[in-house]
């Protein structure tokens, strides 16, 4: 079972885990950002060993924000930052914050993460792959094997990964790019249905030459 962009919505995901049967699952990243608990859910995969999870380009940019909070502190702010930082009991930011205020907050949010937690998110991989089915975060280069792919295409695409198919039969399952419903096309299986703003989670379930989609609401 692959779980779509969570996005702080430990409403859904919550709904999911406690109905989940006994099949293994992966969650495809994003975790945070966006919706509002955050903290919630990066404390309740972090205590289920049982799941997968890999990191998608949003953990990416709040690790980054941790180590040089002044380089990536705005960036991250723009795209779901504030959100996350106030699930954490940070406030008194903005998009325009000076460095002093970002490395405070920076500093904050290491102290209520704390060292089990952060070392968790730092350890998140980018691949998960069984057989011929890969799940990612947001792409793959189709010219490349899955096993050399490289951390960017992994959590932020690849310019060629909707338009062209893989030549070696690996079904590529990932979230990132919003959908308005699940689906499989040329190899591909795209499961991010916005959770934080549709209050849509798309898990999908995968089995020898079969794939069906369930929503979380």
């Amino acid at each position: 079972m692959v779980v779509g962009d969570v996005h702080g919505r430990a409403d859904l995901l919550q709904r999911f885990l406690d109905s989940a049967p006994s099949h293994p699952v992966v969650c495809v990243g994003d975790y945070v950002d966006r919706g509002d608990h955050s903290a919630e859910v990066l404390r309740m995969l972090n205590g289920r060993p049982d799941v997968v999870c890999l990191a998608g380009n949003h953990e990416e940019m709040m690790l980054d924000f941790i180590d040089q909070p002044e380089v990536a502190g705005a960036r991250w702010l723009r795209h779901g930052g504030l959100q996350t930082l106030a699930s954490f009991g940070v406030a008194g930011l903005s998009e325009t914050s000076d460095d002093s205020a970002l490395r405070g907050a920076r500093q904050q949010l290491v102290k209520a993460m704390g060292s089990a937690l952060l070392g968790w998110m730092q350890g998140l991989p980018s691949l998960w792959q069984s057989g011929n089915v890969a799940v990612v975060h947001a792409g793959a280069d189709p010219a490349v094997p899955m096993a050399q792919q490289s951390e960017q295409c992994l959590r932020w695409g690849h310019r060629n990964f909707m338009r062209k198919s893989r030549a070696d039969g690996v079904w590529v399952v990932h979230g990132h790019t919003i959908v308005d419903q699940p689906h499989t096309r040329a190899g591909r299986v795209a499961i991010d249905t916005g959770a934080y703003a549709t209050g849509r989670l798309t898990v999908a379930t995968i089995a020898p030459g079969d794939i069906t989609f369930d929503t979380i609401t």
